[in-house]
């Protein structure tokens, strides 16, 4: 079995190591807990621990699937909650599950699809074990709020990305390629707020509500966890209205520089229609001309055209078409 640490604590303290195949939970005094951590379990090592430790078929039906939106279960005295992790991956959010059984003195958590580990978790909780102390129910805030944590790297990296993009905008067109990652950070953004809306309630729902497993005096914990979750979801919406901006002012941007360049070709053909509407003038061919025959004729024509384009072009530049 893929067990990343299974240990039994006493008094906020590690004790000693448990085998998975004797359901030592049931054995235990009231100071006591077990803290069973698992990686991609199969169906016949997770269906070994249901027997063991008298979990929820159900549950272990969900812990099996990993594609479970955020949420909270109560099944008799035990409490089943999945969360859903996020890493990034070549520019793209990936997404994983980590399934978590409390019950009054253990705590089994499932991890799916994620490589952030909780073994730096479990060795910060270790440290303080007068908040160990609690039970599994603090186990189980830490690694909740272990799991928000790691939303907000995920946030930043892409927020960067897209004040480079606006950056990038003002200084000049936005390729296609850049279009098309805004678009793909969009609906990046859209499924991490459909994730982050469970979680939220999943985070409030252990703040309040009066459950078995959970002591009264860890609630406070759970809604800072909340307060984390809730700071997510208003920076991934002020990131979609950035985006929004960025798309706006782009377009913005575009039409302005294309009327800036229909304006400059328009000043220019009007500048050459003058010479070309004197030179069709005089390419008519006629047989009297009289200005043919002119010793200045073409130094005049040659100066009007000349003093015209100048005109023109001196206005246009006044005008900022130029």
């Amino acid at each position: 079995m893929p067990v990343v640490a299974a240990l039994l604590y006493r008094d906020g303290k590690s004790v000693m190591p448990v085998s998975l195949d004797q359901p030592v939970s049931f054995k235990l005094e009231k100071s006591e807990f077990v803290w069973i951590g698992l990686v991609e379990p199969t169906e016949a090592e997770l269906w070994q621990l249901q027997h063991n430790y008298d979990l929820h078929p159900l549950a272990v039906e969900d812990a099996l699937k990993a594609h479970q939106l955020p949420k909270v279960e109560i099944f008799g005295d035990q409490l089943f909650v999945t969360a859903r992790t996020v890493q990034m991956v070549d520019k793209r959010i990936e997404y994983g599950e980590t399934a978590i059984f409390v019950s009054e003195n253990f705590v089994i958590s499932v991890r799916h699809g994620s490589t952030r580990g909780h073994s730096e978790l479990r060795q910060q909780l270790e440290a303080a074990p007068s908040l160990l102390r609690h039970g599994v129910d603090y186990v189980l805030h830490g690694i909740l709020d272990f799991i928000v944590e790691g939303y907000f790297p995920i946030t930043e990296a892409i927020e960067d990305e897209v004040l480079e993009t606006e950056q990038r905008m003002l200084d000049s067109f936005l390729g296609r390629e850049e279009i098309g990652r805004l678009f793909e950070l969009r609906r990046e953004l859209i499924y991490f707020q459909r994730i982050l809306g469970p979680m939220s309630d999943m985070c409030q729902k252990l703040a309040h509500l009066d459950l078995a497993a959970l002591d009264p005096e860890v609630r406070p914990y759970f809604s800072d966890v909340y307060d984390h979750v809730r700071r997510v979801e208003s920076r991934i919406a002020s990131l979609r209205e950035i985006l929004l901006s960025v798309f706006e002012a782009s377009n913005l941007l575009e039409q302005q520089r294309q009327g800036t360049i229909t304006r400059q070709l328009a000043a220019w053909a009007a500048i050459l229609a003058v010479p070309t509407a004197i030179a069709g003038i005089y390419g008519m061919n006629f047989d009297n001309m009289p200005e043919l025959s002119a010793e200045y004729g073409y130094f005049i024509t040659v100066g009007v055209v000349a003093a015209l384009c100048a005109a023109l072009f001196i206005r246009f530049r006044k005008l900022g078409w130029l």
